[in-house]
């Protein structure tokens, strides 16, 4: 069991952070237990506050002693998915600290990270909440047992989750993600990644199962999984080694077979485009697919122009980040 038994309430509220990830190379081929790739946004977080409410005790041990809010321009069908998903999470961490106080509770998730996008917004706001009722209860959590609280509710929302973004909205650093381990990714060149949103919802259950179906039909599991494995470790070799042009290759190509599979938009590949012709060294769709985000490999000089002609091509907002080996942490 986690941290310390007792039942004594030793603060009023609890706060916890998580922040937005991208995912470089490795989306859909992780799931399968092929390694991925994985970058930090420290711009984009989600902050949980929970606290002590005046509402009706629940001494039954059930789960209806919980309020939740979320601010921000979120819709009614997240709240009622993340409403959900929080109370089986609550329960979860209750049954691994050994917390058995029924007071009532309030929830609140103030977020900067667009839903829907790939951009690891349910696993942020999962991680935040654990570590917002960790701190509330006065209990420690290891790095692997928030990493499972999050994965239990990542599986929930998405089905069967790869674990990459439980892992890598907690990440200090890059991070090469397979099979429930991650190691820091080394990065040995001055280069920036620009993420573009392109306005578009994406939806990863629909994205898994239009690929699942696909090899069903067309036998094409293992060479989509070979392919996928051989461009992500050439792009972990390559910016390892200090080579950014080798590196962008392989974004490109990995937006190549995403989007044989059918998993880009005719907008999503415009602005894939759109970054290639202002000076991009790659640029692929990035997340579950079917809408969401691009990502672009850029160098400094490059990056402005770059962000630029992706808003001229539709893209709704971007930020950029710094794809270097010391990565500040939220």
């Amino acid at each position: 069991m986690e941290g310390v038994s007792g039942h004594h309430r030793t603060r009023t509220v609890g706060i916890g952070r998580a922040h937005a990830k991208a995912i470089l190379l490795g989306e859909h081929a992780v799931v399968y237990g092929a390694p991925a790739l994985a970058v930090p946004i420290p711009q984009l977080s989600a902050t949980a506050s929970a606290g002590w409410s005046h509402g009706p005790a629940d001494t039954s041990g059930g789960e209806g002693n919980l309020s939740f809010t979320m601010t921000g321009s979120v819709s009614r069908a997240m709240v009622t998915q993340v409403s959900g998903g929080l109370r089986r999470l609550t329960a979860a961490f209750k049954a691994r600290t050994g917390v058995r106080d029924h007071a009532h509770l309030d929830v609140i998730v103030d977020g900067t990270i667009p839903p829907g996008r790939g951009l690891g917004s349910s696993a942020a706001t999962s991680r935040a909440i654990v570590l917002a009722l960790a701190d509330l209860h006065d209990r420690e959590l290891t790095g692997s047992a928030a990493f499972e609280l999050v994965q239990t509710a990542e599986n929930v929302a998405h089905g069967r989750a790869s674990g990459v973004d439980a892992m890598a909205v907690g990440a200090a650093a890059p991070l090469r993600f397979q099979a429930g381990q991650a190691h820091e990714l080394s990065v040995g060149c001055d280069t920036l990644l620009v993420v573009a949103d392109s306005g578009t919802y994406g939806s990863t259950k629909e994205a898994v199962e239009l690929l699942r179906a696909g090899f069903r039909r067309d036998g094409t599991r293992e060479s989509f999984l070979h392919r996928a494995r051989v461009l992500v470790d050439t792009a972990a070799l390559a910016l390892a080694e200090g080579r950014p042009l080798e590196a962008g290759a392989q974004l490109t190509h990995y937006h190549e077979l995403l989007a044989t599979a059918g998993l880009s938009t005719d907008r999503i590949d415009a602005l894939v485009e759109a970054a290639l012709d202002a000076g991009a060294l790659g640029a692929k769709i990035t997340g579950g697919g079917l809408g969401g985000c691009v990502i672009a490999l850029a160098r400094p000089e490059h990056t402005r122009n770059v962000t630029v002609r992706l808003h001229d091509a539709g893209a709704v907002q971007t930020w950029v980040v710094p794809l270097r080996r010391h990565a500040d942490h939220v």
